[in-house]
């Protein structure tokens, strides 16, 4: 590196690049470094913690003047103009994708096997929660993944509003009325942060999150026919915190196994991909929505329902 030059680290796309700038060069010179090395064009380039005085820099604003530490890390979001292409036209004759195995509760009868209790009890023991909004007394528990089930991580957009579930705020509005919000990612926590202000989710005046949980929270499991399998044990959570348990508690994810230790208190949203097509015509939280207000108001076991056909619970059916 030349004398007086300086150097950022650009995340992108699973990739780490590396560009060095001068001291009178501007943002607008690093996007069209990050073009040189990228192809993604700068008014793609959405650079998500580049900050200056709290707020997303102009493109003339002097490098020098952000004060970035050598080797600071840039996380990019931008998609190159193929990539765009490809999105906005629907595959044709393409099989039903599958994110899921079909694992049926009775074929993995291990909830309440010792080798795993003793995993939970570990977490429970070694993994720290940062809370982020006081737990309220007497709130239920929603437990929320994000890839797929409140954002499509894989498709290409300019911007992550783009790529965010519809009906993503009044969902979270509605269910922080009746429910405390546990955001759990099979990601790292500083991926999982990104994502959350990214989404607006972290900043939202109208409801709070309570925590975050990582891939670190999961445990690993054994299937026979399946082999190992990360999941996502509710029983840390309600190790940590008494309030909540089966009966107040319910888990949204895409994938099914990731409940499979708590079967009774997971429910398979259907996941939502390809943004560009779906976004007109996905009604998943909106309806979601009522469903958590029902329960809320009128079950006092959620482990007593089968969400599996949630969309036929009748809360007068149950009185």
């Amino acid at each position: 590196m030349e004398e007086n030059q300086s150097k950022v680290v650009v995340k992108w796309s699973g990739r780490e690049i590396e560009i060095e700038y001068g001291p009178n060069e501007t943002v607008s010179d690093l996007r069209n470094s990050i073009y040189q090395q990228t192809k993604v064009k700068p008014e793609r380039q959405k650079l998500l913690n580049l900050k200056f005085k709290g707020k997303t820099p102009e493109d003339s604003c002097s490098l020098s003047s952000l004060k970035l530490k050598s080797g600071f890390k840039i996380m990019m979001m931008g998609s190159l103009e193929e990539e765009i292409e490809k999105v906005n036209v629907e595959p044709q004759d393409m099989p039903e994708v599958v994110n899921d195995l079909d694992i049926e509760e009775e074929e993995i009868a291990i909830e309440n096997q010792e080798v795993y209790l003793a995993k939970i009890e570990k977490r429970i023991k070694d993994y720290e929660i940062k809370i982020l909004n006081e737990l309220r007394p007497e709130k239920k528990l929603l437990v929320l993944d994000i890839d797929y089930t409140l954002f499509d991580h894989r498709s290409s957009a300019e911007t992550g509003n783009e790529l965010m579930r519809p009906y993503l705020h009044e969902f979270l509005t509605s269910a922080y009325t009746d429910y405390d919000i546990v955001i759990w990612s099979a990601t790292g926590m500083k991926w999982i942060e990104e994502k959350m202000k990214l989404l607006g989710v972290s900043s939202h005046s109208a409801y709070k999150v309570a925590f975050y949980l990582d891939s670190l929270a999961m445990i690993s499991v054994h299937i026979p026919k399946y082999g190992v399998l990360d999941v996502k044990p509710l029983g840390v959570i309600w190790g940590k915190f008494p309030q909540f348990s089966p009966k107040n508690t319910i888990m949204f994810d895409d994938i099914r196994r990731n409940f499979i230790m708590n079967p009774k208190n997971g429910l398979r949203i259907r996941p939502f991909r390809q943004a560009h097509l779906n976004r007109a015509t996905d009604q998943e939280l909106l309806k979601l929505s009522k469903y958590l207000k029902d329960l809320a108001q009128n079950c006092d076991d959620f482990s007593a329902v089968n969400h599996r056909h949630w969309e036929r619970y009748n809360p007068k059916r149950r009185r």
